[in-house]
């Protein structure tokens, strides 16, 4: 399957067909662990229910739906059956399984944000569902903070195509949609590298 089945032409051809369907299994598929582009699908939604051919609400639901189910079946792939297969993965990479629980550990201390706002970050919006199940989060704090999660992020987005598709390209908005998530994941990447250097700083300075 080329890069061409992902063009924004082919989303919104298979959004006109399809529908809120289009919508729900896409972001759905996405938020389980399947890399598949949901925040794209969610703005042509919106582009659609701007120009009529589909209803706001409708797109809005069905965005939200899916992003919920969508991570809670990558929860409990994680929490099932995720660890052992990261740990023959981290293998296959040659990282150590120490390494993967210190990573483990690091995420469980975040995971309500993690959950909450990863969905704005680029490739954590895929791997938060699994990632929270595999760090054993308790299910009820997950599914509150999955839930505000997906909320806020499809309004945001369906809002965001819904009221400036008028006025500025849907290819444009795409765009600009994910060189925000490509921003936030430099700058969660950055916070967790000056946290590592500055834990080694400390433990330096004690020994």
């Amino acid at each position: 399957m080329g890069w061409d089945f992902f063009s924004v032409e082919t989303i919104q051809a298979l959004a006109r067909e399809y529908g809120y369907w289009a919508v729900f299994l896409g972001i759905a598929l996405e938020n389980t662990g399947v890399p598949l582009p949901g925040e794209t699908i969610t703005l042509v939604g919106g582009f659609l229910a701007g120009s009529g051919e589909l209803n706001y609400w409708g797109v809005l639901l069905a965005a939200v739906t899916g992003a919920v189910l969508g991570d809670n079946c990558g929860y409990w792939i994680g929490r099932w059956g995720g660890w052992p297969f990261l740990v023959r993965a981290g293998r296959l990479l040659r990282i150590k399984e120490h390494q993967l629980l210190v990573a483990r550990q690091q995420f469980s201390k975040n995971a309500p944000g993690a959950v909450f706002f990863g969905r704005f970050v680029a490739l954590l919006r895929i791997f938060a569902g699994p990632m929270a199940g595999i760090a054993q989060m308790p299910y009820p704090q997950f599914l509150l903070c999955n839930f505000g999660g997906a909320a806020l992020w499809a309004t945001l987005m369906v809002s965001l195509s819904f009221f400036l598709g008028h006025l500025i390209p849907l290819t444009e908005i795409i765009h600009w949609a994910a060189q925000l998530g490509i921003f936030a994941l430099l700058a969660v990447v950055g916070a967790v590298a000056v946290g590592i250097l500055w834990k080694r700083r400390q433990a330096r300075a004690e020994a």
